[in-house]
């Protein structure tokens, strides 16, 4: 057991957000802490990390147990770069180091006065020196620069001064102090949100090597079902665990429900029959001691309670728009600079009706710029944007929450966008959108960040359009809302161009993903898990070069196109170096054929050349850090400090440069696996 909770309660004012809650954390779990926006996830993670007490029960942790919490309230004025900011993360090692050397210095003064090293001293050192090693301490700067690179930090980023960086940058530098100090439990509150596609995914390995426990709030659907081994859900007060995965809690919290309606209504049944027999026989005296008795029972009945299943949503449902013609947007040539930063030059795009196609790219690589010049919110440099026939483009961004009049109430803020014809139906319209009651006089300035992304979302669908540009528009939204919006964005008739990392949402939508990556687009066909399959193909690359990852090819988009495949240079092919057998080959095709097949089996074989290479390096590598092993063993050499840290600053060389043999090896292998299967050869 590494934590556990027991019977905790929390309330603010007259509103209890949760009570009566119990959980035990053990090693290794994956627990996925759900629930909608306001339940009380966040304070429940505050209260488990020690951080905010509770108003009942307690928090067990063992002694030796550490518990880290991302907490999503940062202090953007912090001085220093985000390297410093994050080497903070081994201030326990720091502390082991400077032991260390103390003891050296000991042990070398030692020496020079030609006394022996003390048992004792040496049992100290030796006990330093493993925690030291066994907690990452000389490799300190390799996993301090990886686990920035992996959150998208480059080189000149990690000087930079934090305060320079916006929120969701620091979140993530947060997130990599977190990762680095490696407590024993994880306690994360919306960890990728402000992560980027490619860091998602790279979080997402690092957390599954992860040897500790994880209580995780997230919205993020395929997320909780990649890594949820657990379901613990916050609604109504209370906390209900479901074993099993995300889709398993889904089925299970049904189930649950079915049976609690089951149990209700056998009650309710019993409850009627026995308040018939009292009023009936209330003042009929031989009966007054079972109606008495009734009475009784029913005071002390425990009432099955089962929760509103008809949890306010929106109800949401985008009118259908007027017809478009069939090119709703054409970008030819496009260049966009700013100050010295180049993001596009010369870049085109073309979008036809129907489409939904969503940007996928690192964050910076330019996509909310050419998703604005899309939009015509954004002038470019230089180029040509030219919208399509009876095209009416309507835009929701980000900075669109920022944009509401504080001062205004919910009901003013719709009524500034809307016609004299809109405003009988403005209240229903804001109904929708969760706004019903009193709640449409609220005022914009005391939403949460959910109210604002509906208020925002309520004034951008107040008319219908038949060209929707989204940023990021589950922001904020937790996934009962997030899954109301993808239904009536899947029911919409009109033609999408979106950002979001929200991976199920872009599955459920796109049908063409246009990859933005530096200052270039690559389209393709289908929807994000098609996007990643397809970069999982390798290509034929010059036979004479070193084997490399495979860049995909890529074919003119057309609308509604099936998931593309590998295209040969003479026609079709329906795996490499197989030639369909719809239509008739002629002998030249047959011969371009087989020469590509013959290239492939090329950089197959020089693939495996390389490989075998990297084995034998890996192989001598492991013996320089086994030998180097055992001289650090040796008790002499520690009477010349200087010979020691030498010793180790060449071990942890080592071990950098084996753990990159041990990449290639890896992306190599993966590669052939991949090539001989679509080949279909040896």
């Amino acid at each position: 057991m590494l934590l556990r909770a027991h019977d905790l309660a929390r309330s603010f004012g007259a509103r209890t957000l949760f009570r009566d809650v119990s959980i035990t954390v053990q090693a290794g779990d994956r627990i996925g802490l759900v629930g909608p926006n306001g339940a009380g996830k966040t304070t429940l993670l505050r209260v488990l990390s020690g951080d905010e007490p509770p108003d009942h029960g307690r928090v067990s942790v063992p002694r030796d147990v550490r518990v880290g919490l991302l907490r999503q309230e940062i202090d953007p004025s912090r001085a220093g770069s985000v390297r410093e900011e994050v080497a903070r993360a081994f201030e326990a090692l720091d502390v082991l180091e400077r032991e260390m050397r103390a003891l050296e210095a000991e042990m070398e003064r030692g020496g020079r006065e030609g006394s022996e090293v003390s048992a004792s001293l040496a049992e100290r050192y030796d006990r330093c020196r493993l925690a030291f090693e066994f907690g990452g301490g000389f490799e300190r700067e390799v996993r301090l620069d990886r686990m920035l690179e992996g959150l998208g930090f480059d080189a000149e980023r990690r000087d930079r001064a934090l305060a320079t960086f916006s929120g969701g940058w620091l979140m993530r530098v947060e997130l990599a102090k977190l990762l680095l100090a490696a407590p024993d439990v994880l306690l994360l509150d919306e960890p990728t949100n402000h992560l980027d596609l490619p860091s998602i995914q790279w979080f997402e390995a690092t957390l599954a090597d992860f040897g500790g426990a994880v209580v995780i709030v997230s919205h993020d659907r395929t997320f909780l079902r990649k890594h949820a081994t657990r379901v613990a859900e916050v609604e109504h007060g209370s906390l209900t665990v479901y074993e099993g995965g995300y889709d398993r809690y889904l089925v299970l919290k049904q189930e649950r429900r079915e049976h609690l309606l089951a149990r209700q209504r056998t009650q309710q049944r019993e409850i009627a029959h026995t308040e018939k027999f009292i009023e009936r026989f209330r003042y009929k005296a031989s009966k007054s001691r079972q109606v008495q008795s009734r009475v009784k029972a029913l005071e002390r009945l425990e009432r099955v309670e089962v929760a509103d299943d008809h949890r306010r949503s929106m109800r949401l449902r985008i009118p259908p728009p007027t017809r478009a013609g069939d090119e709703v947007l054409r970008l030819e040539g496009i260049h966009k600079r700013y100050e010295d930063t180049v993001v596009y030059r010369g870049v085109d795009l073309q979008i036809r009706r129907g489409e939904r196609i969503a940007l996928v790219g690192p964050n910076g690589a330019g996509k909310s710029t050419l998703l604005r010049i899309g939009a015509g919110v954004l002038d470019s440099d230089s180029g040509v944007r030219t919208p399509g026939h009876n095209v009416e483009i309507a835009f929701y961004a980000q900075h669109q929450l920022e944009a509401l009049d504080p001062s205004r109430s919910v009901l003013e803020e719709l009524e500034s966008e809307a016609s004299m014809n809109d405003v009988p139906r403005l209240r229903s319209h804001l109904g929708a959108f969760l706004f019903s009651g009193d709640d449409v006089q609220k005022k914009v300035s005391v939403l949460s960040g959910g109210e604002k992304a509906r208020l925002a979302l309520a004034k951008l669908l107040l008319r219908p359009t038949n060209f929707l540009v989204l940023d990021e528009p589950t922001n904020h939204l937790d996934v009962s809302a997030r899954e109301v919006l993808e239904d009536a964005l899947g029911d919409y008739t009109g033609t999408l161009l979106f950002i979001s990392h929200d991976r199920t949402l872009i599955n459920a939508l796109a049908t063409r993903i246009v990859e933005v990556r530096a200052g270039g687009l690559r389209a393709f066909h289908g929807n994000y898990d098609d996007y990643l399959r397809a970069l999982s193909e390798p290509r034929v690359n010059d036979p004479e070069s070193d084997p490399g990852p495979a860049p995909v090819a890529v074919e003119t988009p057309t609308p509604a196109a099936p998931t593309p495949r590998p295209v040969s240079k003479v026609g079709p092919v329906s795996k490499v170096g197989r030639v369909s057998k719809v239509g008739r080959v002629s002998k030249g095709e047959r011969v371009a054929v087989r020469e590509e097949a013959k290239q492939r089996k090329r950089w197959l074989s020089k693939a495996r050349k390389r490989m075998t290479s990297l084995e034998e390096e890996i192989r001598s590598r492991e013996e320089t850090l086994a030998a180097l092993g055992w001289r650090l063993g040796d008790p002499e050499l520690y009477r010349d400090g200087e010979a020691v840290r030498g010793l180790e600053a060449q071990r942890g060389e080592v071990r950098e440069s084996l753990d990159a043999l041990y990449r290639d090896w890896e992306r190599v292998a993966a590669e052939i696996e991949s090539a001989e299967q679509v080949a279909d050869l040896p």
